[in-house]
C-alpha cells in the first residue's frame, strides 16, 4: 500500500498489476472460501463479552480509507450490517502480514481480518489484526469524497458503486424490500377482512397484449415462429383464475410498456394486481386504503409522510370524489361523458387539454377528452389521498358501467402526492358486453389509437364459462415506494432503471 495513490487514469492498470504480483507470490487475490465468524454488527453488539474472553473473531468486508501511522494503520471494514475499525500493527501482525498489507491492500478491497477486540482511547470498538487475507482485489476504487458519485445520472448508471458508497441508498432499497414484504404478509394474512389472498404467477410473454391501454414491447419466439408481447398488465390471466374458482388472488410482478421515460414512468416497472370475487369497487377502495396505511405504519412507523414541500396524511379516511365533479369545480360548468366532445371542450374552457395531445378527439370521443383534461390540469394537485371515482365508460373497457348511468364506469383511481397510485374497477363479467367493448377498442385502434386494446378471444371464452361479480385493482409498487420514502423520481426507487447506453466510453 502506498500513501501516494495513482491517478484515476492509471489506477486500474496499477491494481491489475498488484493482483498479478499477488499471484506471482503464491497469493490468490480472489479466493473462493471465506472464514467469517461475525458480521461487524455482531462484533460490536458482543464486544464486551468477546473482549473479556479474549476471543479471536474473523470479520469480512470492504476496506475503507487507510490511515498510516508509521508501522501501524487504522481502517474501517464495512459489510451490510455496519462497519468496524481495524488496527494493524507490524509487531503484532508480523513482518510478512505487514509487508503484504503494504504491498497489496488498498481502499475498497474486500478483506478478511482475524483478531481480538479492544477499545481505543476514544472508546471505539476495534479489531486488533493478527491475520488478514485478501478476498477480492478491487480494480476500480469508489471515490473517497462523500464516496463521490454526486452526479445523478452517474449514480444510477453505476448503481453498484452508488450502493457500495452511499449507506442511504442501501437503506432506501432495504425499505423497498420491506414494503413489498409487508404487502405480501398483509394480503396473505387470513385473520382480517381484507386478507386471505393466494399469490399466483402468470405469463410474462403474451400472444395478445391486454389488460391495459398501452403500447407493448414485441419479442420473437424462434422455435414457434411466433411474435409475442411482454405483458402490459396482469389482469386478464387473473380473471381467468377467478373463473377457475380462486376467489382471492394477487401477484407482484414486472410490467413492460413501450412508452416514454419521466420522473413518474419507467418502461419496466413493478405492479401488484389483485382480484376479489363477490365484491365491487368500493371493497377495493377500502382494501387499498387499509393496505397502504398498514404498510406505512409497519415499515415507516408513521402515517404522516413528508412529500417534497408537503406532508401527506394517510391517517384519516381517504377522500372519494367523482372525476366530473372535480372538472366541474375547476371549470365552473357541469360536464359529463354523455355530452358531445365539442360541448365538453367549450365548457371546460381553459381546463381543456391542448388539442394536439388528444388523438381520440379526432373521432369525437368525449370520455378521452374528460380524462385528458383531468390528467393535464388536476391530477398533480391531488396531494392528500383521494379516490377519483366514476370515470367515463369509454376509457374503461374492462369495467362495469354504473347501473344508473351507462356513460360512467365503476372505476376508481387513488391519487396521493399528485401520483396515480392504483386504479380499480368493478370488473365487467358480461361476455357479450365485453365483446362489444373490445370491438369499440378495435375501431379506435383502426382510427389511429395505438394504445387501444385488441380482441382477446381466449379471455372472452373464459368469461363465457362464467366469472362471478369481481373487483380488481393494480397498485404501482414503485410509486408507492416513492411516496413512502419521499423520492421524487421513479428512477431513484428502481435499482437498475432503463437508461441509454453510454457512447464513447473506454477502459482505463
Amino acid at each position: 500500500m502506498s500513501e501516494n495513490s495513482p491517478s484515476s487514469e492509471s489506477l486500474p492498470a496499477a491494481n491489475r498489476a498488484k493482483a498479478e504480483a499477488m499471484r506471482a507470490a503464491g497469493l490468490d487475490p480472489y479466493p473462493g472460501t471465506v472464514e467469517r465468524t461475525h458480521t461487524t454488527a455482531e462484533a460490536v453488539a458482543q464486544a464486551d463479552a468477546l473482549r473479556e474472553s479474549g476471543t479471536e473473531i474473523t470479520v469480512c468486508g470492504r476496506c475503507g480509507p487507510i490511515r498510516l501511522m508509521g508501522k501501524a494503520a487504522f481502517f474501517h471494514l464495512a459489510d451490510q450490517s455496519g462497519r468496524l475499525q481495524v488496527y494493524l500493527k507490524k509487531n503484532i501482525a508480523g513482518d510478512e502480514a505487514w509487508q503484504q498489507f503494504a504491498a497489496y491492500l488498498e481502499f475498497c478491497d474486500f478483506v478478511q481480518v482475524t483478531g481480538p477486540l479492544f477499545r481505543t482511547k476514544t472508546g471505539e470498538i476495534t479489531l486488533e489484526c493478527r491475520r488478514w487475507r485478501m478476498l477480492a482485489k478491487t480494480i476500480r476504487h469508489l471515490p473517497k469524497e462523500h464516496f463521490g458519485l454526486r452526479d445523478r445520472e452517474a449514480r444510477i448508471r453505476r448503481r453498484h458503486a452508488d450502493l457500495a458508497a452511499n449507506p442511504e441508498v442501501r437503506a432506501l432499497f432495504t425499505a423497498r424490500s420491506k414494503i413489498i414484504s409487508a404487502m405480501r404478509r398483509w394480503l396473505e394474512d387470513g385473520s382480517h377482512a381484507f386478507g386471505g389472498y393466494l399469490e399466483i404467477e402468470t405469463p410474462v410473454m403474451h400472444a395478445i397484449p391486454g389488460g391495459a391501454m398501452a403500447r407493448p414491447f414485441i419479442t420473437r419466439h424462434n422455435a414457434l415462429g411466433l411474435d409475442l408481447y411482454l405483458r402490459i398488465a396482469l389482469e386478464l390471466h387473473h380473471k381467468r383464475c377467478v373463473v377457475g374458482g380462486f376467489e382471492r388472488v394477487y401477484e407482484i410482478g414486472r410490467i413492460f410498456r413501450n412508452e416514454g421515460i419521466s420522473t413518474r414512468h419507467n418502461p419496466e416497472f413493478t405492479m401488484m394486481e389483485l382480484y376479489t370475487a363477490y365484491v365491487d369497487v368500493r371493497h377495493s377502495e377500502d382494501l387499498t386504503e387499509s393496505l397502504i396505511r398498514h404498510v406505512a405504519e409497519t415499515v415507516i412507523g408513521s402515517t404522516a409522510l413528508p412529500w417534497g414541500d408537503h406532508t401527506v396524511d394517510l391517517g384519516p379516511r381517504f377522500r372519494r370524489v367523482p372525476l366530473c365533479d372535480l372538472l366541474t369545480e375547476a371549470c365552473g360548468q357541469n360536464v359529463h361523458p354523455a355530452m358531445d366532445a365539442g360541448e365538453i371542450r367549450r365548457r371546460l374552457g381553459p381546463v381543456a387539454p391542448p388539442r394536439h395531445e388528444v388523438a381520440a378527439e379526432v373521432h369525437g370521443e368525449p370520455g378521452h377528452l374528460l380524462l385528458e383534461a383531468f390528467e393535464h390540469h388536476l391530477e398533480h394537485t391531488l396531494i392528500q389521498p383521494t379516490f377519483v371515482t366514476e370515470f367515463p365508460k369509454s376509457v374503461s373497457p374492462l369495467a362495469k358501467a354504473k347501473p344508473d348511468d351507462p356513460h360512467v364506469a365503476e372505476r376508481s383511481e387513488l391519487y396521493i402526492g399528485g401520483l396515480e397510485i392504483a386504479p380499480m374497477y368493478t370488473e365487467l363479467n358480461d361476455p357479450a358486453e365485453q365483446r362489444r367493448r373490445f370491438e369499440d377498442q378495435m375501431r379506435a385502434r383502426a382510427a389511429g389509437d395505438e394504445e387501444a386494446m385488441r380482441m382477446d378471444l381466449d379471455f372472452l371464452d373464459a368469461l363465457e364459462h362464467g366469472m362471478p361479480p369481481t373487483s380488481g385493482l393494480g397498485l404501482g409498487v414503485d410509486r408507492l415506494v416513492m411516496l413512502l420514502t419521499n423520492q421524487q423520481s421513479i428512477r431513484d426507487v428502481i435499482l437498475f432503471p432503463l437508461m441509454r447506453p453510454e457512447t464513447g466510453s473506454s477502459e482505463g
